[in-house]
This record gives C-alpha cells, structure tokens and sequence, in this order.
C-alpha cells in the first residue's frame, strides 16, 4: 500500500467519486428540461435499486476476483449512466434507467474499492487507511458539484456537458483501480479466507444481529439520509435566499478534506466511542444551523463545516468500527450490508425528500433530516451502552 499502488486507488477514488457528486446536480438538469424534485427523486430510486444489484454481486465474486478490478467496472458502469443522463432531451423513464446504472456502478464501486483496501492493511492500521482513502472519496463527492458549478458560472456549460466531461473522467478512473490490482496484489491468505466468507454474506446478517456491528449498519443509513437530503437538494434549500449552492458544496468538500488528513492521528487514537457521539452531535448542529439560513452565507458556511466535519469524520468512525465489531468470518458481510444500508439511505430518501420539498416546503424536509440526525445519534449512545464482547475503539483490539 505504498508508492504507486496507493495513488492509483487514490486517484481511481477521487475520479470515480467526482460522478457520483454530480448525482449533486440533477435537480438543476431536470429543471433545464421542465422537471423538479420530484424527478430527482424518481431518477435517484432507479440508483437504489441498481446498488441492490452491484453491492450483492461484490459481496458474492469480490473475494475471488479482486475488489480492484470490480471497482474498475462500476467506475464504468458510472460513466455510462451519465453519458445517457447527457443524452436525454426530455423527462421518460429512461431517467430511472440511467439512475439504475449510475446506482449500479457506484454501489460496485462504493464495496468494492474499501474491500480491496481492507485486505491489504492490518486491524491496527485500517483505521489509518480508510482515513485517507475517505478524505479522496469525499473530496470527490463534496468538491465536484462545486467544481461542476464553477464551469457553468465561468464557461457557460450545461449539465450534459458536464455530465459528459464526468464520464470520461470516471474511465480514467477505470484505468487507474485496473491497474491498482496488478501494482499491489492481495495476499494469498486473505484471497483464500474471503472467498468463502463472500458468498454468505446474505445469511450473515443473522449472526451481525447480535454483535455491535448491527448499530454502525443502521447508523451510516440515517447518516446517508442526512448527507444526500443537505447535498442533493442544497440548489432547492439555497433557492430565493440569494445565495450559491456551490458555496455550501465548495465548504464541506474543503473541510472534510482538511480535517481528515489533519485529524486522522488524533482520531485513530481515540476512543471510537466517545468520538462518534461528538461527531454526531456536531453534524446534527449542522443541520440545525440551516434553519437560520435567512440570516445568509455566514449561515450557510457555519452549516457547511459542522456538516463536514460531523459526517465527514464520523464516517470513517463508524465504517472502522462495523469492520471491527463484526466476527472475523462476517467481515465481508458485515461491509456489504453497511454498504447496503448506506445507500438505502443516500438514493431512497431523496425520493421522500423530493415530495416533501414540492409538497410541504424546505423546512419540513429540514425538520425530517434533523430527525435522521438525531436518530443516528441515539443509536450511538445505545451502541455505548452494549455490554456485547466484540472489540470497541476505532482501532479494534489495540486500543
């Protein structure tokens, strides 16, 4: 995980999660073709039910042909979503398809690339690794819709050219998590103790159910709801205040950026436990603090860093610590049903969220992702609470 290898996983990251981020901005495509939230929403359910489709095949082959390689295909699978996204001239049900192999790809994407961090690195320094490589993820998830509205501010470009100039981004990436899998091969010892593991990850919920594991599971769905409701629709929440979304994006991108290379040592050296629940409450003030976004960008800024820095940080935490808590003979399951629930969360409360934005307004959306927030949090604490044996702290039985 040293050198070149690592590069390329984190440029393949990088890349891949810039499309995603563009899933950012449909609602302003949509719009340009006479749409609204409601389309967004519609177009966001066909992704989740592609993940249904590509984070089971991850957990089923993953093991036997490389989270890496795997990860490459979905990177593909992204970019032919949105070239078709591009390709639309008017609303159908083509959009839910295109939303399906958008879904489909990042899902593969989403399980396959940390699967193939994870077993290259230790216990002890996996905490350290997903650290980083969330820093690049979110930096592409956070930075691209910025980076996107820039160019239409600056060059005058559509939403089709970008969506284009994303997809032959996504293919470089590609490239680079296809050769990540030749430059740093997986050890034959965790190939051979996987392969069986992956193709009863479905039945592993069972044995999950009575870990700790069970609460970062739930916990990352309603963290997604809070991510995807702030993200997806922060050009409906900012419209009629007189202020830029992109202010909101380019503010959480940068601090999570920050904060994750900043702050990793500090984090890793914690107690996981007590961390969360701090994070937590800090992202839940962030979306408290948008209620008050009639006061102006200071408001929306002061959002955007409690956001980043309590999703941002919280969610290399929890995703540590699902691997931790789970049985060894689970772990696999363990990430794929994370994953799962993930995007149950970041494409199918958008659907939810759309009606509510254009039936019941922007503040009743808000009310409902305060809740989300809240509720993840109370999960924390009952997580805390557990007296289960698995090993707690971010760093597993080290700590």
């Amino acid at each position: 995980m040293r050198g070149p290898g690592a590069s390329l996983l984190f440029v393949g990251t990088l890349l891949t999660a810039t499309g995603y981020g563009a899933t950012f901005l449909l609602t302003e495509h949509f719009r340009s073709l006479g749409g609204s939230e409601i389309d967004t929403g519609t177009a966001l359910a066909g992704a989740m039910i592609g993940t249904f489709v590509g984070v089971p095949l991850i957990g089923w082959v993953g093991a036997r042909f490389g989270g890496a390689r795997l990860a490459a295909i979905g990177a593909l699978l992204v970019a032919a979503g949105y070239l078709l996204f591009a390709g639309i001239s008017t609303l159908s049900g083509i959009i839910m398809v295109a939303g399906f192999i958008v879904g489909c790809g990042w899902g593969m994407f989403y399980l396959a690339a940390p699967m193939a961090l994870s077993e290259r690195v230790s216990d002890l320094d996996r905490g350290f690794w997903f650290t980083r490589f969330g820093a690049f993820q979110m930096a592409g998830i956070g930075g691209g819709p910025a980076l996107a509205l820039l160019l239409v501010d600056t060059l005058g470009l559509s939403t089709a050219s970008l969506f284009r100039m994303l997809a032959s981004g996504c293919l470089v990436a590609a490239a680079c998590l296809w050769a990540f899998e030749t430059m740093a091969p997986r050890p034959n010892r965790q190939v051979s103790a996987n392969a069986g593991a992956a193709s009863n990850w479905v039945m592993s919920i069972a044995a999950l159910a009575g870990t700790r594991a069970i609460y970062p599971i739930l916990m990352v769905g309603l963290g997604a709801c809070v991510l995807t409701g702030m993200l997806t629709f922060q050009s409906s929440l900012a419209r009629g205040s007189g202020l830029d979304a992109s202010l909101y994006f380019t503010t959480y991108a940068a601090v999570v950026v920050v904060a994750r290379f900043a702050l990793a040592p500090a984090i890793n050296r914690a107690d996981g436990n007590r961390v969360s629940v701090l994070l937590l409450i800090t992202m839940s003030t962030g979306v408290l603090a948008y209620f008050a976004i009639g006061y102006g960008a200071p408001v929306q800024v002061i959002s955007g860093v409690l956001l980043g820095l309590g999703y941002g940080l919280v969610y290399t935490v929890i995703q540590t610590q699902v691997v931790n808590d789970a049985p060894e003979a689970h772990r696999t399951g363990a990430l794929t049903w994370f994953v799962l629930s993930y995007f149950i969360g970041i494409f199918g409360f958008p659907a939810l969220g759309g009606w509510l934005i254009v039936h019941w307004g922007t503040q009743a959306f808000l009310v409902v992702v305060l809740a989300c927030a809240l509720m993840e949090l109370t999960l924390a604490l009952a997580r805390n609470r557990s007296h289960a044996g698995s090993p707690v702290g971010l760093a597993g039985p080290h700590t």
